[in-house]
This record gives structure tokens, sequence and C-alpha cells, in this order.
């Protein structure tokens, strides 16, 4: 047994095991639930390192808020208008259960090694395979890269609800230049844009669905009554858009093509998150709150949202398939508009260009930090290293900047069109990063118990490896199947076969083309090869003195207490 192996045992004694929702948590010496605070930033390491300059309070509202952007405020209306109220809902709760297992199986293992990188392509390299590390990686590159303009277009359509008169490439000039700076200078700075929009995105949410229940109940100008579940039953729950003889196969078409489109509110979530605390102060008692909390995104933020679209808009409203991405094809104000409420209309135009700025900035956060991490890996350009005064990767910014002018098709091309082809492409590499998640877990849980180590994990899920082979089945299907509509007669179109499936063939490329490059055939490691051991000991040794430097100043009186249980 390795030294870390043996320093990590040594601890079992010590160790008590404690439930928090449906996590079995460890810790040395009880709960540790500390806020080290808006402290100095912590220098990570030498030159050419990341800083930790994410406090606490940054990563709880990531785990909260970070990249709901566009889908769930206008996308959602999409996946109403295709299958109907009860199939909108059906697909989120789907989504949220399958979420739900990909955010505990990284639980388990990044907090492990919190300080060995919260990259899935560095997991997939320690758990499974050089080549699935070098796809995943630049999968993941290629999925956030992609999302930047993605988000920024739609920002610009946001815009032309107020004002035509200036043209798109200027709109699109200004938010890049300041998506580029905020990501270029310290990482504290990007932390705290994203804290205040995220509480912004929190706040709206919150918002309309209370408005949403005012609706239910009747309460807007134009209602006479109590409209209920009113849109459930005309038109309908389901509504079979395929117009398919077996009314019973359209209707499951109907919620699996609900199932699809919603993949992109729900898309690289968990993901991002674990990328964050890659630069977060106490990495592990961070990322122990926050995948505890993320239940709560889930059902608070994601199912009650289409419960109330659901109830407030029919399916059959002309705006849902529109084509136009501000808020007049919100579900949110298609409903308050038929409730003759007129003054939200600008609001809630103001908060989707929120989410959409929002999502921008961390998905070119997203994507400089994992084409550093691949760089770390020596699967990029060591040139990409390079970091400026403040621990910025800056080579990185740049190149994820030059990608970002892809946004300027908006300017010759429909802008909606690009916005609908770039978040079909997102869409898939999220499926896909998916099942790659699910792979690299159940690798490493074999590790696991082949090494007897379950002891020593700081986190312990429930219903695994159970979830991970369900999840990771059902994502394979979603992914092999999403682009069904496309040979049914009358349907096919090629930029929609790329759309749905060029994303596929680029991973294989990266994967088929690293083997071949390295001449190595093999699947993955043997279970008694894979490493679970280097790393360890330095991971309980960081936490030890983040509990330390708690112990030192603790909280001094009730709004100190509640800060810190709050973030």
């Amino acid at each position: 047994m390795s030294q870390s192996t043996q320093a990590s045992s040594s601890d079992k004694g010590a160790k008590t095991p404690y439930n928090v929702g449906s996590f079995e948590l460890q810790s040395n010496q009880g709960s540790l639930d500390i806020e080290v605070g808006d402290a100095e930033e912590l220098d990570a390491g030498g030159e050419g390192e990341l800083k930790q300059g994410l406090t606490s309070r940054h990563i709880q509202i990531f785990a909260l808020a970070g990249i709901i952007g566009t889908g769930l405020f206008v996308g959602s209306g999409s996946a109403l208008s295709a299958s109907g109220p009860l199939g909108l809902l059906i697909s989120y709760i789907v989504l949220s259960c399958v979420v739900y297992f990909i955010m505990n199986e990284l639980a388990e293992m990044v907090t492990l090694f919190p300080n060995g990188g919260g990259a899935i392509h560095t997991l997939a390299k320690r758990y499974v395979d050089g080549s699935l590390s070098f796809a995943t990686g630049w999968l993941y590159f290629y999925n956030y890269a992609i999302l930047v303009p993605a988000e920024i277009s739609a920002a610009t359509i946001v815009i032309k609800y107020w004002t035509d008169s200036v043209n798109v490439a200027v709109w699109i000039t200004i938010m890049t230049f300041v998506v580029i700076m905020l990501n270029t200078l310290a990482v504290k700075f990007y932390g705290e844009t994203e804290f205040w929009l995220g509480s912004i995105k929190l706040i709206a949410i919150a918002c309309l669905i209370i408005v949403g229940i005012v609706i239910f109940f009747g309460g807007g100008p134009a209602q006479h009554h109590v409209l209920g579940f009113h849109y459930w039953k005309h038109p309908g729950p389901l509504v079979n858009h395929l117009h398919l003889k077996n009314e019973n196969t359209g209707r499951f078409l109907d919620i699996w093509t609900a199932i699809i489109k919603s993949g992109f509110a729900f898309g690289s979530g968990p993901e991002f998150f674990v990328i964050t605390t890659l630069e977060a102060q106490d990495r592990r008692r961070n990322l122990i709150k926050g995948t505890r909390r993320y239940i709560w995104r889930l059902i608070l933020i994601y199912c009650f949202s289409v419960i109330v679209i659901g109830v407030i808009v029919p399916s059959n409203n002309s705006k849902l398939t529109s084509g136009e991405s501000n808020a007049n094809a919100s579900p949110f104000v298609i409903g308050i508009q038929l409730a003759g409420i007129r003054v939200l209309n600008h609001i809630i135009n103001a908060a989707i260009l929120t989410s959409a700025f929002s999502a921008s900035n961390s998905f070119y956060f997203g994507a400089s930090r994992v084409l550093y991490a691949l760089a770390k890996d020596g699967n990029a350009p060591k040139f990409l290293l390079t970091t400026n005064r403040y621990g910025t990767p800056y080579f990185c910014t740049t190149f994820v900047g030059l990608i970002s002018l892809i946004g300027y098709l908006n300017v010759s091309s429909g802008s909606s069109q690009v916005f609908t082809w770039l978040t079909n492409i997102s869409t898939i590499a999220s499926f896909i990063g998916w099942l790659i998640i699910g792979a690299i877990y159940l690798r490493f849980r074999k590790a696991m118990e082949y090494n007897d180590m379950w002891d020593v994990m700081p986190v312990r899920t429930i219903w695994q490896p159970y979830g991970a082979y369900v999840t990771t089945v059902f994502v394979a299907l979603l992914t092999l199947t999403n682009g069904y509509a496309i040979f049914m007669k009358g349907n096919w179109s090629i930029s929609s076969f790329m759309a749905a499936y060029v994303t596929i063939g680029y991973f294989l490329v990266f994967y088929i083309g690293h083997k071949v490059w390295t001449r190595n055939w093999r699947l993955f490691y043997k279970v008694e090869d894979i490493d679970v051991t280097t790393g360890l000991q330095e991971a309980e040794e960081e936490a030890r003195e983040a509990e330390l430097l708690y112990k030192s100043n603790p909280p001094r009186n009730i709004f100190e207490r509640f800060s810190n249980w709050l973030f």
C-alpha cells in the first residue's frame, strides 16, 4: 500500500459519518461548515498556476444559478409547443433525475481529490484512458466555446426588443469585449460579477413563479375566473405534434422530443460547477455544500418553473414557435400578456438579457479553464499555461475570444437560426459528456472497491451504482436518437442532420485519432492499474488546514453564523 493510502488509513478511526439529505458525509471532527470569506486570494502555486480567488459565497450561487440562460426562459417554449404541458413537465422531471445522478457521481469523484482538478477529462485520464481524456477535454472546450457566441447571439436579439436602430454587430462587439475583460482580470472579479447576476436570475425566477401562482388563481387584470389547469384540458396535456395515426406513439414521441429540446436548459450544469471549484477557497467543503444544494436548483428552479409555464400559457400559442429569442417568445411573457399584465414585459426581457450575458460569461470562463487543463495534461500547447499576475491564463482567454467571433454570423444570417444551430450542437455535446461521466464513475467505483477505500470517501451518494447504469444507458439512447424526426417522411434536412450528429463525429475523430497517434488500442485501464492514492494525502492536509483556518476565525455574531449557513 502506498504512503498516501497509509496516511489516509491512519485517519479512519477519527472519521465519523453523518447524514445530510441524500449524502453520507465524513469529516475528521464532525460537520465542517466554514466560510473563508472575502479573504485575499490564495496563490495555488508558482508561476503559471491559477489562483484560488472564488469564495464560498461565489461557489454557492454558481451551484444554484450558474449558466442558467435562455434555455429556461425561452427554450422551454419550444418544448411546450412540441409536447404540451404534461410532456414538458415529464421531460424536466426526467432530466432533473439524470442530472441529479450526474451531480452525485461527480461529487464522489471530485471531493476525494479536489486538488487534482475538476475537469472531466482529468477524471477520464485518471480512471479510464488517455484517449478518452483527450477527446473529452476537446469536447468540453468545443461545447463551452460555441455557447459563448450562442448566448451573445440570444442577448443581441433581446436588445432588439427595445431598439432596432443600432446594427447588431455593435452589440456583439460590446458584449464580447466586456466578457473578455471580465475573464482577463483576476478571477474574483468574475466571481463577483456572476454572484450578482446569479442573484438577479434567482430573484427573477422567484418573482415569475409568484406571478404564475397569482394567474393560476385568476388574479390577472384580464381574468374573470380561476384559471387553474384549464390549458391542461384545452388544448390538452399532450399534443401529438408529429400528427401520427397511432396517438400513443405520437404522445410518447412528444415526451421524447421534449426531453431532447429541454436538454439545452440543463446542459453542462454539474460539470461547470465542479470546474469553478478549481479556483475556489476550501474546495472540498464548497464542493460538498454545493452538490448538496444542487437538488434545490433542479426542484425549485426548473420543475416549479415549468409547472407555472404549463399553467399560464396554452401549448398551441403561435408565439411559442415564432422563432424569436426575446421576451415575445418567452412562455412566461406570453402567459402574463394573456392575463392582461402589461408592465412586466420589459422587466422579464431585462432578466432574459441578464441571463444570456451571464451564461456567455460563464461559458467563456469554463472554456478557458478547460483549455488550460488540457495544456496542463499535455493535450494542448504548453504556452497556454502562461498566466498574468492575476493568475488568469490569458492565452486561453484570448483563444476563446477568437472563437467568440462566430457571433458575427448574426450580421448576415438570421439570429434565431444561428442560435438554434449552436444550441442543438451544444445539447448533444452535453449528452455525450454525461455519457462519459457515467463511464468514468463506474470505473472509479470499481477501483475504490478493488482497493477497499470506501471508508476514506468524503461523500457517498444513494442509489449507486444503479443510478449510473440507468442514466448512462438512457443518455446513450438520447444521443443516438436526438435527430429521429429527420428520418421521418418529408423532414429530411442536411443542416438539421449536421446539427443533430456532427458532434458525435467530432468526438469520434478526436478519440480514434488519438488512438491511432498513440497506437494504444486499450479501451480502459485494468482496475488494478487505476491510481486512487496519488494526491489523497495532500487533499486531506488541505481540508485540515481549512478547518484550522475556520477555528481561528469563528463566527462572532448571529449575522456571521447566518452567512456561514447561507454560503
